[in-house]
Formats: structure tokens, C-alpha cells, sequence
């Protein structure tokens, strides 16, 4: 396992779209289909890796937190699978529905959708502002598997109630640190 860091995409791009199949209810589904009134969360998960298992629980609880105030949120694995076959989208539907997963979880099998948000690692977050305008990329928190700190959400979620306040311009935006998006 390789630990990498984000790319950064840079603030005030557009949200990319994008049409994936959603592993839980096997139709395709689209960034307007998930995307908030208010904001919404892209981020892009695996099922293997220990960054994402570490972090999997608070995401669902940030989810059905701000879900209810008009942030979208989907989560899109884009790992090979012909090489790491446990991500592949019958585990993805299976994890998806253990964890409870209050959204989409969408299989990026071109990749084209990773590429298309400079993604680099699992996990990689997002948050779009009610204009499809990005305000913040990073970290979940400061919390990695071993280093001892709790998993709280705080700087999602510390972003996200920037967001919610009209504010564009998010600070801190520190890398979020995972496994490397496993290319083809």
C-alpha cells in the first residue's frame, strides 16, 4: 500500500459530470441526479482500502447529517478490477449495503470520471457549492489508520458548514492521504 496525496483539482472548477452504474440499484445515475440544492460531496472510495475502511462509518454519518440540509453526496470507485478484484461492483453493492450507505456507490470502469477530477487517491473528497462550483478538496480529518487520532469529520464537516454559510473561499484545504487509485 502506497500512501499518496491528493491532487488538489483547482478551487472553482466545475463539477465534472458523469453517468455510472450505481451498484445498489443497478440504473445509472448522473451528477444532477445526485447533486444538492445547497452542495454536494463527490468522493471517490474503494472497498480495500484500510484508509477508506478507516474512515467508511463518519462519511455515513456525515452523510445522513447534512443530506437533510441540501447537500448530494455519492461515493464512485474507479479501481482496476481485473487486478483488485475485491472492488469490483457485486462487493461494492455488498459494502455499500452493510455500511448503510445513505448514497449512490457508483463503478467508474472507464476511469474517465477519476481522470475528468484529477483524483489520485482513496479516499478523495470533494464538495461542490450549490453553483456545481468546487470550494473545498481534501482531507475527511487528521486521522489515518495506526496514528491514534478519533475519526471525527471535522474538516468535511468544518467545509461543508462553510459552504452552507455561502462561503467560497475554505480554509484550511489540507491533501486527503490513501491508497493510490489502482489504474489500469
Amino acid at each position: 500500500m502506497a500512501l499518496i496525496e491528493s491532487t488538489m483539482l483547482d478551487l472553482g472548477t466545475t463539477a465534472p459530470l458523469f453517468n455510472l452504474y450505481d451498484t445498489v440499484s443497478h440504473q445509472t445515475i448522473s451528477y444532477d441526479d445526485i447533486k444538492g440544492t445547497q452542495g454536494t460531496v463527490v468522493v471517490f472510495s474503494c472497498n480495500h482500502c484500510p484508509f477508506v475502511v478507516h474512515v467508511n462509518q463518519e462519511l455515513v454519518n456525515i452523510a445522513n447529517e447534512y443530506l437533510g440540509r441540501g447537500v448530494g453526496f455519492v461515493a464512485i470507485s474507479s479501481n482496476d478490477v481485473d487486478n483488485y478484484p475485491q472492488d469490483s461492483p457485486d462487493k461494492m453493492s455488498i459494502v455499500a449495503k452493510v455500511l448503510k450507505y445513505p448514497f449512490p456507490y457508483l463503478y467508474d470502469e472507464t476511469q474517465e470520471v477519476a481522470k475528468a477530477y484529477e483524483a489520485a487517491c482513496t479516499p478523495d473528497f470533494y464538495i461542490f457549492n450549490h453553483d456545481n462550483k468546487l470550494v473545498y478538496r481534501g482531507r475527511l480529518d487528521s486521522s489515518r489508520p495506526g496514528n491514534g487520532i478519533p475519526v471525527t469529520g471535522a474538516d468535511m464537516r468544518s467545509a461543508l458548514d462553510a459552504m452552507l454559510l455561502g462561503i467560497n473561499e475554505i480554509t484550511p484545504q489540507i491533501p486527503s492521504a490513501g491508497c493510490n487509485i489502482k489504474w489500469k
